[in-house]
């Protein structure tokens, strides 16, 4: 029997997320913004759905009518994800991925982890209303900064923007190890818990953007070089160890040019 799966926002990350469920057997319903991208679903074999978070339609059950919903979306509209929240409660879903990002935290000197204190933003609440609720399990995995295929680092800062905090560290992982990492959450029933996901290597942002602007073959970049650094680095040792997770791109200065 098939396992039915939800996904909020079929974007960069959720479209190639669905498609690899789908091929390993999953009935799958994707939800996106584009009236253009409903013929692109269909033909992936996601059952689409056309709707956003501030306007929530009326077959939105049908869209949760799955055991797992993977939320996959920028939003920072708390306001928004209760009223999602509220539908979750009456629906068949029983276990939610929620996926958030690294910016939860601040920097600081020593490694961040799972148990670090998390800074007061919209962010840290939105997590928390899915965590606190008991009608479904929730996982919450946070990303740090997304790169791969069309998200290329070296066309970030365009027209001559100066890139800040040159000696401090970037902490990124690419779309496949994401997309691996939420396959395996989901296939080794990883719920009611919480993981930070980044690359193994922390390179400085000055070397790391350096060789990201010549692989799109521009210039050198520009550099704040006033401004203080700042150190923040997450560890994804729990994630690992979890999962038993080997990163397919661990080290970020040897990542392909794709």
């Amino acid at each position: 029997m098939k396992k039915n799966i939800s996904i909020f926002g079929c974007g960069w990350l959720g479209f190639p997320l669905a498609q690899s469920f789908v091929n390993k057997g999953f009935f799958v319903k994707g939800s996106t913004t584009s009236e253009e991208k409903i013929e692109v679903l269909k033909s992936n074999n996601i059952e689409p759905f056309l709707f956003n978070l501030e306007e929530l339609p009326n077959n939105i059950l049908d869209f949760l009518n799955s055991e797992i919903l993977i939320v996959n979306i920028p939003s920072k509209n708390i306001e928004g994800f209760k009223n999602l929240i509220t539908f979750i409660e009456k629906s068949s879903i029983k276990k939610v991925l929620f996926v958030s990002s690294t910016s939860v935290f601040e920097s600081a000197k020593e490694i961040i982890t799972e148990a670090t204190i998390l800074k007061d933003c919209p962010l840290k609440d939105i997590e928390e209303l899915f965590q606190k609720n008991t009608h479904f399990k929730t996982t919450i995995l946070r990303f740090s900064g997304l790169l791969g295929y069309q998200r290329k680092p070296g066309n970030w800062f365009k027209n001559g923007k100066v890139i800040p905090n040159p000696e401090g560290v970037v902490n990124m992982i690419h779309q496949d190890d994401c997309i691996e990492i939420i396959k395996q959450l989901v296939l080794q029933n990883c719920w009611n818990d919480t993981f930070n996901a980044s690359a193994d290597t922390h390179p400085k942002r000055r070397d790391f953007y350096t060789k990201a602007f010549l692989e799109v073959g521009r210039t050198m970049p520009i550099f704040n070089e006033n401004d203080k650094k700042s150190i923040k680095i997450i560890g994804n040792e729990k994630l690992k160890k979890t999962l038993n997770f080997e990163f397919k791109y661990p080290n970020l200065m040897q990542l392909p040019s794709h």
